[in-house]
């Protein structure tokens, strides 16, 4: 499985990616440089610059550490808290750490594939 990084000031995340072509579409735009924004009180969102590939894609469906796409907005959401399943909410893969840490991400994040 593909790991990615998410870096911001004071901290980072690792996640495992899925083999879905969402995921896929979301790698092939790393490394990105972007801004983070709060939404809701579970959830820290971007906007990456092309749509996902949500064609057999999974529904995100596993709660607090889940990366995802919200297909209607065009969003990557990392999501901390739990969440309500959603018939335009992809997965994209889990956090494998600092996943305790997204509730405190903030400001500019880079993504890129871990080494």
């Amino acid at each position: 499985m593909t790991q990615i990084t998410v870096s911001w000031d004071g901290g980072q995340a690792v996640y495992e990616l899925n083999h879905s072509p969402a995921a896929q579409s979301l790698l092939a735009q790393l490394p990105l440089t972007t801004q983070v924004e709060d939404y809701s009180t579970n959830e820290k969102i971007f906007y990456p610059e092309e749509g996902l590939d949500t064609s057999d894609t999974p529904l995100a469906q596993a709660g607090a550490g889940t990366l995802a796409y919200y297909e209607p907005w065009g969003d990557v959401v990392f999501f901390y808290g739990d969440y309500s399943e959603n018939p335009g909410l992809f997965e994209l893969g889990q956090a494998v750490s600092g996943g305790d840490l997204i509730s405190q991400m903030s400001g500019t994040i880079t993504i890129e594939t871990a080494e």
